[in-house]
């Protein structure tokens, strides 16, 4: 496969009445209402409806929209981009990259033809990447009226379905890049979600860190509230509040030194938690009355399950946190919370499955020869689980409490 390129596939028995509105699909669950095929293959075509090569790179994932699909992809003018997966540590960002197009492309969910592309900013990129990075990382969002993109430090744009330019924000320079090497620029990740006519945005940066609202519909900004933390690459959550007997909503975002809670009306903060992994990745999921929150980077590892109740600051009062597992905790994946189970995937391909309620530890097994490096999330649909490796493996397994494999595609 050509790393220089994106190639977009669409299995057979994709259900075509499901939406996935953003990074994770419906709240970043990672659960779809389609029933894909076990097997595939797509150099035979083997399951595969269609498949529509997109130029230069990125790592948003395609989101789908009643009959159409939207994707990023940054273009450079010339050379052909590529991209060094596997696992290793190196943290210098490529040098040398040109002017690039950052462009939206919308399909044809059935066919896959291009039904329009929108270039929403030219020119040389502000921050450079890493050498397994793109500049195309935050996955769009919509509510099926509008289409929110964000490049990062190029800018955030919304569009109308049929690709008019509704309203763009600058939010200036956003270099997400390893904070104890501030040359090591890595490139913006975290996506923008909508949540009942407002758009959330997480910028964890070098300098001057915050969380913001903004309305859907004009890009006024509702509030913006200052974060005490170092560049994260997560994307936030909105989940269900309780306090009091109150019942509210919430934006709740990963970190190193700032984990927390934010109402959704005023982005006051309600609750934090301090230590973790010092590169946070994943984005916090919810499931059965808990957050469940994990980074893995530097000294430590760890997963926490919190209420939805939590106030104040519990990093030392843990009567918030229903269990918690120091050194087993996520780098890259955002982990999958499914019929009271909780799937975790390292970087390394080792899946491990735990009860939500409790955390007691069910099972651990290694996918595949443990020399390919995972970073994508799982995601799960018609009863089974699929992990994808960083070269273009896709483990299929059953859900459950037992090691189960199906297929490896």
């Amino acid at each position: 496969m050509n790393l220089s390129t994106t190639l977009l596939f669409a299995l057979a028995a994709f259900a075509s009445d499901s939406d996935w509105p953003q990074f994770r699909g419906p709240s970043a669950s990672g659960a779809g209402a389609g029933s894909p095929p076990v097997e595939w293959n797509g150099e035979s075509g083997k399951n595969i409806r269609w498949k529509t090569e997109i130029p230069g790179l990125g790592h948003s994932s395609p989101i789908v929209w009643g009959d159409r699909v939207f994707i990023t992809s940054a273009v450079p003018e010339s050379g052909d981009p590529s991209l060094k997966v596997g696992l290793y540590g190196d943290i210098k960002p490529v040098e040398g990259e040109g002017p690039q197009s950052f462009n939206v492309y919308c399909l044809d969910r059935k066919s896959g033809k291009i039904l329009w592309q929108r270039t929403a900013a030219s020119g040389q990129p502000k921050i450079k990447r890493h050498p397994k990075s793109t500049h195309a990382n935050p996955t769009p969002a919509t509510d099926g009226k509008r289409l929110i993109v964000s490049f990062g430090s190029e800018g955030l744009f919304a569009y109308d379905l049929d690709g008019k330019l509704l309203w763009k924000k600058d939010f200036g320079v956003l270099d997400s890049g390893f904070y104890m090497v501030p040359d090591a620029q890595w490139g913006f990740a975290s996506s923008p979600i909508i949540h009942d006519g407002v758009v959330i945005i997480q910028a964890d940066v070098q300098k001057n860190s915050f969380v913001t609202a903004l309305d859907v519909v004009t890009g006024k900004e509702l509030w913006r509230t200052p974060r005490n933390d170092v560049p994260t690459f997560g994307t936030p959550a909105v989940v269900p509040y309780t306090a009091n007997g109150a019942k509210g909503v919430q934006v709740v975002v990963n970190g190193w030194k700032h984990i927390g809670g934010y109402d959704f009306k005023t982005g006051k903060e309600l609750w934090k938690l301090t230590g973790g992994g010092d590169i946070p990745v994943p984005t916090p999921v919810y499931s059965d009355g808990l957050i469940v929150i994990t980074n893995a980077h530097g000294q430590r590892r760890p997963i926490y399950a919190i209420r939805t109740d939590a106030s104040g600051d519990i990093t030392e009062n843990h009567t918030s946190i229903a269990w918690s597992v120091e050194r087993a905790g996520n780098y890259m994946q955002t982990p999958l919370l499914h019929n009271s189970l909780a799937y975790f995937c390292f970087d390394n391909g080792i899946l491990t499955v735990y009860q939500l309620a409790t955390g007691e530890k069910l099972y651990q097994q290694r996918l595949g020869e443990g020399t390919s490096g995972f970073s994508s999330s799982p995601v799960t649909a018609g009863g089974r689980l699929y992990i994808t490796n960083e070269e273009g493996y896709t483990h299929v397994l059953a859900l459950g409490g037992q090691y189960t494999p199906l297929a490896r595609n």
